[in-house]
């Protein structure tokens, strides 16, 4: 059925997003944990880039994603 088939490429679709998403928010905690504030810097920009992009294809509410955001950005500066 078509409904089927277009479940199958959603769902594939989806978690190679979310997959990604997942990614990127690891490097960044790893490179926070690390300590090194250019490096994390670095990561950080692409990490907030990835968030955006998973709230513009719905994978993470917009709420959710300014949160993560926020966190993170409070743990960069931290950072000595």
């Amino acid at each position: 059925m078509k409904r089927a088939r277009q479940t199958e490429k959603r769902t594939a679709r989806n978690r190679a997003n979310t997959s990604q998403l997942r990614t990127s928010l690891r490097s960044m905690r790893e490179s926070l944990e690390k300590g090194d504030k250019a490096a994390a810097g670095q990561t950080y920009r692409e990490t907030v880039s990835a968030l955006d992009k998973a709230t513009k294809k719905g994978i993470l509410h917009e709420n959710t994603a300014s949160r993560y955001k926020s966190r993170l950005s409070k743990r960069l500066s931290a950072i000595k």
